[in-house]
């Protein structure tokens, strides 16, 4: 059953990036930006968005997570070998922003701590702000600084101790030089 049509970035979340096929029946590799596995292992509607395209149904039918590793293998509805897996590298793959997961007190969802201000004291101005995250193991937070370097922060309690999204800022307590690299 398909969805309404929705209109605009705002009314979608990329859970994780097409980034290679896999054997040669058609399933891929997906690198998540969602930390709830069961978008990649649920089978059920999902969407698929190139670059500058629409967004389009796509049936995901299996998932499973490789042993040891962050990535996603995948299997389509329709893309049955390596030729039309290849076809889709690249793409992200989407769910509606209605299909947030509840989360519990502390947590966020990382997709949310894009644009915010990063800050060393919750009453000082802004240091830069979060640009991008990453997941290779640990969530990484990517901030541009004021200056324009880029810096990757790991998301972890210690570092990243006070998230204020409704104020539109996060507090970082950096270990000596993690700023200046």
């Amino acid at each position: 059953m398909l969805s309404p049509p929705m209109n605009g970035d705002e009314d979608w979340l990329t859970v994780g990036k097409l980034v290679a096929a896999q054997g040669m029946q058609g399933e891929l590799r997906i690198n998540p930006s969602s930390d709830f596995p069961e978008r990649f292992t649920l089978p059920g509607q999902r969407w698929l968005k190139e670059r500058n395209g629409e967004p389009r149904p796509i049936e995901l039918l299996t998932g499973r997570q490789l042993p040891g590793r962050s990535l996603y293998v995948v299997k389509f509805a329709g893309v049955n070998n390596r030729n039309a897996a290849e076809a889709l590298v690249g793409q992200k793959l989407l769910v509606p922003s209605s299909d947030r997961p509840s989360l519990a007190e502390g947590e966020f969802h990382l997709l949310d701590l894009v644009g915010l201000e990063a800050r060393l004291q919750a009453e000082g101005p802004a240091i830069g702000h979060v640009i991008d995250l990453t997941t290779a193991g640990n969530d990484l937070l990517e901030i541009e600084l004021l200056t324009g370097r880029r810096v990757l922060v790991p998301f972890v309690e210690a570092i990243v101790p006070e998230v204020q999204l409704n104020q539109g800022w996060l507090r970082l307590t950096p270990p000596p030089g993690l700023l200046e690299l």
